[in-house]
């Protein structure tokens, strides 16, 4: 399993832990995440929760060039997280090598720009025009997820992009302002599902959690003990820890909360 760490150049985001604002912080704190056992490093400028506030492609960029640049000169795997293609155009022009593709590649723009970079592409299950408008989701999560994919998938083979995709559950999303019961219930459905995404034969990439509470560690763990490929984490060195505890049959308890992060 390989890890993305998140580092969040938008001030909106809910994680202030993770949140650097220029090159030189986000250089630290991306060498903090690869010490804490990071593989690659996932970088974004525009928060997805209801709250967060709309930003053009333009104000995207000036807040992520110089984080993004930071993060570059580590010479690891960049990811930028974003639904506007143009600021995925400039950050991969700038070094970019993965693209979180936050608009599920729905737009004519995003799919194209996919086709014509060698790059990786994660790719998530939305029902949506991005991550602020999402729809509910009505009957069983996962057969709607899998019909999804389906479809999106022949569309990726169109245009020659499918073997380079990494299919993600979409779980970083949901509808504005959910409850976190409901949220929950939705999450644990998706998760004990995954295994129903290996019919594509692509890699699966799972966001995973921050917030420290039981149930939220109850995901954490459903989630690692599949071996999904990557998970994109806040905190690196917790994930290792849980995962190892779990290969070696001796999970960890989901009380055993990290404090600071809430």
């Amino acid at each position: 399993m390989e890890i993305f760490g998140v580092i969040n150049a938008s001030p909106d985001s809910l994680a202030n832990f993770s949140v650097v604002s220029n090159e030189e912080e986000a250089k630290k704190y991306g060498a903090t995440l690869l010490a804490q056992g990071a593989d690659h490093l996932d970088i974004g400028a525009q928060a997805s929760h209801g709250d967060a506030a709309f930003v053009t492609s333009n104000q995207e960029w000036e807040i992520v060039e110089g984080p993004l640049k930071g993060l570059v000169s580590l010479g690891v795997d960049v990811a930028i997280d974003t639904w506007q293609v143009e600021t995925a155009r400039r950050a991969l022009d700038a070094g970019a090598r993965v693209l979180n593709a936050a608009d599920a590649l729905q737009s004519e723009e995003m799919i194209e720009l996919a086709a014509t970079r060698e790059i990786q592409v994660v790719l998530p299950f939305m029902l949506g025009p991005d991550p602020r408008h999402l729809k509910h989701i009505e009957g069983d999560p996962v057969q709607v997820m899998v019909d999804w994919f389906d479809l999106q998938l022949e569309r990726a083979e169109r245009w020659g992009i499918r073997d380079r995709l990494v299919l993600d559950p979409g779980t970083g999303f949901a509808p504005p302002h959910w409850d976190w019961e409901e949220r929950f219930k939705y999450q644990k459905a998706i998760y004990s599902g995954l295994s129903r995404l290996r019919r594509f034969e692509l890699p699966i990439y799972v966001p995973i959690a921050w917030k420290q509470t039981p149930d939220r560690l109850e995901l954490v763990d459903l989630v690692l003990a599949q071996e999904v490929e990557y998970v994109r984490a806040h905190i690196p060195e917790q994930i290792r820890q849980r995962h190892t505890a779990i290969r070696e049959g001796k999970p960890l308890p989901t009380s055993e909360i990290w404090e600071g992060y809430d």
